[in-house]
């Protein structure tokens, strides 16, 4: 029986707006920015930054070295900031919910520093992510990234449940089929697609 739901941030909770963010890298002088960034999981430094291998000070002083100009925090965060696009309330809405009737929600994503700042003051009409989540698990500050098997197994431990226990709700096919290959119940919705009647039917098949 499912108890536990499992969320992905971005196309999940938030719609991603992929070309505003390699956008705003490219005007801020990052030439290649197609090569280190994409929608579900970042290379070089970027992906060092998402790990937790590299602070957003260092992160900002590499960033400033390949553009051959000091870039400020604000302007490094603002550049993350452009792959979010909305947040619409209907999801806060269903989380809220899901939450009343006795779910455990688990936030599990790929994120940094930068974006972490956003999410955890203003986020969305004033209230914090952390307010619609039992708890977060970010691969900054666990030091491990989806599709890693490691990190489902460290969410599990840490939560001292069962794989069939659990729904993961992700837009990254990748990431689904890791999370189905340790016995996870997965859904894969579209960025920006309203995954509800489709978790609907999940539990109420009792799944």
């Amino acid at each position: 029986m499912v108890r536990n739901i499992i969320f992905d941030l971005g196309g999940v909770i938030v719609t991603l707006d992929f070309g505003r963010a390699l956008e705003r890298f490219r005007q801020l002088g990052v030439a290649d920015i197609e090569e280190r960034l994409n929608p579900y999981r970042q290379s070089g430094f970027f992906g060092d930054l998402e790990l937790g291998k590299t602070s957003e000070e260092e992160f900002r002083f590499q960033l400033s070295r390949l553009v051959g100009r000091d870039v400020g925090w604000e302007e490094c965060q603002h550049c993350w900031l452009g792959f979010m696009k909305e947040v619409p309330r209907r999801k806060l809405d269903h989380l809220r919910r899901l939450r009343k009737e006795g779910y455990r929600l688990i936030l599990l994503s790929n994120t940094n520093g930068f974006v972490a700042r956003w999410t955890d003051s203003e986020f969305a009409y004033g209230t914090p992510l952390g307010d619609y989540f039992d708890v977060l698990y970010r691969s900054f500050e666990v030091g491990m990234m989806k599709p890693d098997e490691r990190l489902f197994r460290h969410v599990l431990a840490q939560e001292r449940i069962q794989p069939q226990e659990c729904v993961f709700i992700d837009d990254g096919a990748r990431n689904c089929m890791a999370a189905s290959e340790l016995g996870m119940t997965t859904l894969c919705p579209k960025n920006g697609e309203d995954w509800m009647p489709a978790l609907r039917l999940l539990l109420a098949n009792g799944k």
